[in-house]
């Protein structure tokens, strides 16, 4: 293949960002990587690499005589090698002597507590294993798991692991159409769910979800509910059972199942350009692998001491890597948070990290901008000098919301780990590391040892500086083996874009350095006059304005320039909205990345589409630009946000009326 530079970018390549921090001289001083061995160790021989970290990382009951086998686009890791999940998440930790050690500081939204060791870990997860089987729970079959942020939320994962059972965790948000999807297409047996959970101070009902879907799921033959808000339900005599009922009298010994590295641990669906959702698999060694080296070496894990929090939810995959498979394997404590960030108040995090003594803080872009919406007495009215380290997951973040993280979170004193990874991945794959990276503000920086990332033009030729699509050139061993039954989908979604590699669907750019930054969906590359522009950059362009807090940026057809830019825009709550500031954001565009980039509306809005994990539904913003009929919004945290971005695209600033 050829290389070629920016002469003729595929994706343009316009937001400059100039600011670097390197990692301080006290932290290199105690880190647990501060050079480029492990770069340098697997850029020499990647495979034999990965077989290290298996070895050291993990304990094998068998250990295995292939690291990799490889035949497009099927990858086998650690073949022969048998292991069990449970075992290396806590009875080798009980075994190793810090059993007593804190598993999760786990905390509820009403303010309720409980301190779990790894020892009561073990105990209440053989005692579910037990219970999943007395259920009828097999080797092989499939749970689906659809509850709160509660602790019986990763007993469920890790009983299924030791029993060799797969488990299907559903998101606590999803309807019942969307239980139904999950639990017909993965023929799950046995549903765990809770009468509720709690959020926004209110108790949010999940079992009656759960009731509605079975009637359409004939695989399912028990439903195990978890009482915690104490509301009214439905029990189905021979169907459903109490869980606090069922560990009454399950034994308290369970012998882990050992089971093969390439055995299936878990289906977790994502969505896809069809209705039907992908139900991506991943497999046992190759998976846990991954997750304990990067957990250890992306936060520099001191488990003696560290106090981790990863404020996703456990029910996308940054919550099954991050805080249940990755900190466990390595013997971490962490916090486990129930509810929302602005319950009671705007500063719940912010207390949390303070009661805890958090020194590292995994959250999400999403969640920065809007603490920056709120402004910064929050966290400045909290001792935030625990904290030693900061991560971002879930899309890119831009370099003003970077900034504020590290100077209002961090106390200028933090690296900050911008984390590129997907649930196809499974694990993180780009990444600075802490003690080594000179980091910049907005990029992900580069790939992690073992991992091969190329960004390529249309043809597939790689691009040493500019914009282009982000591909992935050799296996690793925490990536998807698949979709559930599904094999040419499989094939077609992620293999057939550039034969060879495995197309993220992402685009990106690299700069001078060599520096990697994410420029977010291709779906979000907006053609202006043949002009293919981020909208990642433009979005970083008007958050770096004074007056914004968020921003979200759509192509809306355009018979003259085929598509135009249209910016939606949350005002930091000191800020009064009028025509002349967004004028002013217009201009402001244009001067940092460029006339062609320039919005030709900006629309002032009190709040953004989001599900309830954070994510911009910006189709419902093009249908909003373009005035068209809106699709589906019952996956929105609030439904009735939509009109009133109507009601301000129609008449206030920024309408044009």
């Amino acid at each position: 293949m050829t290389e070629h530079s920016n002469t003729d970018a595929t994706i343009e390549d316009y937001f400059l960002e100039e600011r670097t921090f390197p990692p301080s001289p006290e932290f290199v001083a105690q880190a647990l990587v501060s050079d480029d061995s492990l770069h340098r160790e697997a850029e020499a021989d990647y495979e034999a690499f990965w077989a290290r970290q298996a070895r050291e990382l993990l304990t094998w009951s068998k250990d295995f005589d292939t690291t990799l086998e490889w035949k497009l686009p099927d990858a086998k890791w650690f073949v022969g090698g048998e292991l069990n999940v449970s075992v290396n998440c806590l009875d080798r930790q009980v075994e190793a002597g810090i059993g007593d050690r804190v598993a999760y500081h786990w905390e509820g939204e009403p303010g309720d507590t409980r301190t779990i060791t790894y020892s009561d870990l073990l105990t209440e997860v053989s005692k579910f294993a037990n219970v999943l089987k007395g259920l009828g729970v097999e080797r092989g079959d499939r749970v689906a798991i659809y509850m709160p942020m509660i602790p019986e939320l990763p007993v469920a994962m890790l009983a299924c692991t030791r029993i060799g059972a797969a488990h299907s965790v559903i998101f606590g948000g999803f309807s019942p159409d969307s239980i139904i999807d999950r639990v017909q297409d993965g023929g799950c047996k046995v549903i765990v769910t809770a009468d509720g959970g709690y959020r926004k101070g209110a108790a949010a009902p999940l079992k009656v979800n759960v009731d509605e879907a079975v009637v359409n799921c004939p695989s399912v033959t028990g439903v195990v509910v978890v009482r915690r808000t104490g509301s009214d339900v439905v029990m189905v005599d021979g169907r459903d059972h109490w869980y606090h009922e069922l560990m009454l009298s399950a034994s308290e010994v369970s012998v882990p199942e050992a089971m093969g590295s390439e055995d299936l641990l878990f289906l977790l669906y994502t969505s896809g350009t069809t209705a039907k959702p992908k139900g991506i698999m991943h497999t046992t060694g190759g998976y846990l692998t991954q997750v304990a080296f990067s957990y250890k070496y992306v936060f520099d894990l001191k488990p003696e001491t560290d106090i981790y929090w990863c404020s996703a939810d456990i029910g996308w995959v940054t919550g099954h890597s991050y805080i249940v498979y990755g900190p466990l394997a390595n013997g971490a404590t962490s916090v486990l948070y129930e509810g929302t960030p602005d319950t009671p108040a705007k500063d719940r995090m912010w207390d949390i990290v303070e009661r805890y003594g958090v020194t590292q803080l995994y959250t999400a872009p999403t969640a920065i901008r809007m603490f920056m919406k709120w402004g910064d007495a929050e966290p400045a009215a909290h001792d935030l000098s625990s904290l030693r380290l900061l991560g971002t997951v879930g899309e890119s973040i831009n370099p003003e919301a970077w900034m504020w993280y590290h100077e209002h979170i961090g106390g200028s004193r933090c690296p900050i780990v911008d984390t590129w990874w997907q649930t196809e991945t499974g694990g993180q794959m780009i990444t600075p590391l802490p003690g080594v990276t000179v980091t910049k503000p907005g990029s992900a920086t580069f790939a992690l040892p073992g991992i091969g990332v190329e960004v390529v033009d249309e043809e597939g030729n790689r691009i040493e500086h500019g914009g282009g699509y982000l591909t992935l050139t050799r296996p690793w061993p925490a990536m998807l083996r698949g979709i559930w039954g599904d094999p040419d989908r499989y094939r077609e979604t992620y293999w057939s874009q550039y034969p060879g590699r495995y197309f993220a669907g992402d685009g990106a750019k690299i700069d001078e350095d060599g520096y990697l930054w994410l420029l977010g969906r291709v779906d979000d590359v907006m053609n202006v006059s043949g002009h293919r522009i981020s909208t990642t950059e433009v979005e970083s362009a008007l958050v770096d304005h004074r007056a914004v807090a968020e921003a979200a940026v759509v192509g809306a057809t355009d018979s003259l320039t085929g598509q135009a830019i249209v910016g939606y825009v949350i005002l930091r709550s000191s800020v009064t909205a009028n025509d002349e500031l967004v004028e002013e954001l217009r201009q402001h565009v244009a001067h940092k990345i460029g006339p062609t980039a320039r919005p030709k509306r900006v629309i002032i809005v009190p709040d953004l589409p989001k599900t309830r994990s954070g994510k911009i539904m910006r189709r419902l913003l093009r249908d909003v630009a373009e005035g068209r009929d809106l699709g589906d919004t019952t996956t929105l945290a609030d439904p009735g946000v939509v009109d009133a971005i109507k009601e301000s695209a129609a008449h206030g600033p920024g309408s044009g009326s």
